[in-house]
């Protein structure tokens, strides 16, 4: 005989299982710190080759006055502005990166109790049917 409550809970579980599940799944085979850790250093990377593009850009915008302006310019001061503005950028795109993805780590933790305890809530249903 079927159980509805059964086939319900199977149902859901399924759906999850091939939706939503997967990503969760990946992401709870990793402890936090090393979660988190991976896509801030991957953030970081990621930031160093955008700033590095934006800046080529922005000097290329402008070279001919670059240019003009580099003998005048104090070259040490030049490089620590940019070099602080870097550290700014990437230290932006850390936090940011950490939050997120501290958020997301632990969002994905609730849906994998919450699964595993629909898996226990249906096992324990077959056991009370065969009894």
């Amino acid at each position: 005989m079927l159980n509805e409550e059964r086939i319900i809970l199977m149902t859901k579980l399924a759906s999850y299982e091939s939706g939503e599940g997967k990503k969760n799944a990946a992401i709870g085979s990793y402890f936090r710190s090393d979660y988190i850790g991976m896509q801030v250093v991957k953030s970081v990377i990621y930031a160093t080759i955008a700033f590095f593009i934006m800046f080529g850009l922005y000097i290329l915008y402008d070279f001919e006055v670059f240019m003009a302006e580099i003998y005048k310019m104090d070259l040490f001061e030049f490089a620590k502005s940019v070099l602080k503005f870097y550290g700014v950028t990437v230290a932006g795109f850390a936090v940011v990166t950490y939050i997120v993805y501290a958020y997301r780590y632990s969002k994905a933790k609730k849906s994998l109790k919450n699964y595993y305890n629909n898996l226990k809530k249906l096992a324990s249903l077959y056991d009370k049917n065969k009894k």
